[in-house]
């Protein structure tokens, strides 16, 4: 009969890979057409845009691996971005994975989101995301979708292995089924979520929990995400102590220099790690944030 397990030795044979979620830049029919699977839909000059400006702040992050959705919009997002770091970085190629792709929509490809709001089954992907199968043969469950892409972001950091870190780009619904799953959420809590064009999202995966480092990031600076340098200072955590353990009372976040914010950040990047909104925070933004309660369903992909 075998012994008890140890515990400490178990959760240090397992992975703690940090994956960087983007949803490829604005197309032309971002926001009014449900794309889908639609071939040919690349960015337009704002989603290029998009895509260079977050690869030039993604530079001082060293990635492992691009991994990207099939589809048109996320391969020339992809494109864009590692053009953006060369020079600067060693090129890393991208690796298409079907898994991250676009939710299979069917019947509802190619739709405007205003035909979409009027059909019976729009009330319900809003609601009880997890019953629906999306009308047509080749219509998939939402389910279906999640459990793709959760599959893929698990094979993702076992293959990477132990303090890897990589960006995988897909779109607004799966990364929305990822980030529910990463933080213990019913998928039909999914729609609480948020993944803008070209936006950066960040879970670590721990052997214990995943935590949700950044979610729908569209600017700012990247101190958090390089590697924390050793340290032994009396309060430090020590090896022995889990990487999984949450850090109670909220932590530091990133490390502000004493003459201000890190160059690239504001005042206001500065104090969202602190949970402090800024004064910029003012009424037209709030009601751009409030109006309206349903889900722009797959944001036109």
């Amino acid at each position: 009969m075998s012994g008890p397990l140890n515990y400490p030795d178990v959760l240090r044979s397992l992975y703690v890979t940090t994956v960087l979620l983007v949803r490829h830049g604005l197309t032309a029919a971002t926001g009014h057409v449900l794309t889908g699977w639609t071939p040919g839909v690349g960015l337009d000059d704002r989603g290029r845009a998009q895509a260079r400006a977050l690869g030039a702040r993604l530079v001082p992050v060293t990635l492992a691996a691009v991994v990207t959705s099939p589809l048109d919009r996320c391969r020339q997002t992809v494109g864009e971005l590692i053009a953006a770091r060369n020079g600067n970085v060693a090129r890393v190629e991208p690796v298409l994975d079907e898994r991250v792709g676009e939710c299979r929509y069917g019947d509802w490809t190619g739709k405007t989101l205003k035909e979409l709001e009027q059909d019976p089954l729009w009330p319900v992907v809003q609601a009880h995301p997890s019953a629906v199968r999306f009308p047509g043969e080749a219509g998939e469950t939402m389910l279906d979708m999640q459990h793709r892409a959760v599959s893929a972001i698990r094979d993702w950091n076992a293959r990477l292995g132990k303090d890897a870190t990589y960006l995988v780009c897909s779109h607004g619904d799966v990364i929305k089924a990822i980030v529910a799953d990463a933080l213990g959420l019913h998928l039909d809590q999914c729609q609480r979520i948020v993944a803008d064009p070209c936006s950066l999202t960040v879970i670590r995966y721990t052997p214990l929990r995943p935590f949700l480092l950044r979610l729908n990031d569209t600017g700012g600076g990247v101190a958090d995400l390089l590697p924390r340098p050793a340290q032994t200072a009396a309060g430090v955590a020590s090896p022995e102590q889990h990487e999984s353990d949450a850090v109670i009372g909220g932590g530091t976040g990133a490390a502000v220099p004493a003459d201000g914010p890190a160059m690239g950040t504001t005042s206001a990047d500065a104090l969202v790690g602190a949970g402090v909104a800024g004064p910029e925070a003012t009424s037209e933004a709030i009601q751009e944030a409030i109006q309206g309660t349903d889900a722009t369903y797959g944001a036109g992909g």
